[in-house]
């Protein structure tokens, strides 16, 4: 055992307020990528502008997809808790697969807003990639945690008595899942 895990072990609730703190950080994030949005948006006479596009349709099959992301990492955490590690392992791997589909839907959506849209003359796309890319840049920070949890998980370093690093994994996803509704209501409900 490596002297980190065992001193983060000895203390109790220590992964529980990193991960705290670690949310209310990103959350300050997203709230001010949030607030500049409605910044712009409010200086804006008319938004979005004439002859801008629609929000791609693609972003509602986004939004089923980290559904499933969120499903698939909870059924990751109740297969480690059952003390089924070879189900922890599938259940990984299907969120990982979801979250890389989440990834290629949301490229498709920027590829199909970039060439409908003009920027020259406003900030509505600008506004429409610094969400949707900022969103997606954690989403590539929880491929990287769902890689280190697999790289545990295949070496059996989780039981039913120990699955730390499969619980924060699941708060981060699900975290991400809550966002991703926030941004996407505020897009729709703006545009």
């Amino acid at each position: 055992m490596s002297p980190g895990r065992r001193h983060a072990e000895a203390i109790p609730g220590a992964h529980t307020m990193g991960m705290a703190i670690f949310l209310v950080s990103i959350s300050m994030l997203f709230l001010g990528a949030l607030v500049g949005y409605v910044v712009i948006r409010s200086r804006s006479g008319v938004w979005p502008p004439v002859g801008a596009p629609a929000l791609p349709r693609g972003l509602i099959v986004s939004t089923l997809l980290l559904f499933g992301c969120s499903v698939s990492i909870q059924r990751a955490l109740s297969r480690i808790r059952a003390g089924d590690e070879a189900g922890l392992l599938r259940a990984l791997q299907l969120t990982v697969g979801i979250a890389v589909l989440f990834l290629v839907a949301q490229g498709w959506s920027w590829w199909v807003f970039f060439h409908s849209a003009t920027f020259a003359s406003h900030l509505y796309g600008f506004t429409f990639y610094m969400l949707t890319g900022l969103h997606a840049l954690h989403i590539l920070g929880g491929l990287v945690s769902l890689g280190v949890v697999m790289y545990f998980a295949v070496r059996s370093a989780y039981s039913w008595a120990h699955y730390p690093g499969v619980r924060m994994c699941a708060i981060y996803w699900h975290y991400l899942a809550v966002v991703w509704v926030v941004l996407y209501v505020v897009l729709l409900v703006e545009s």
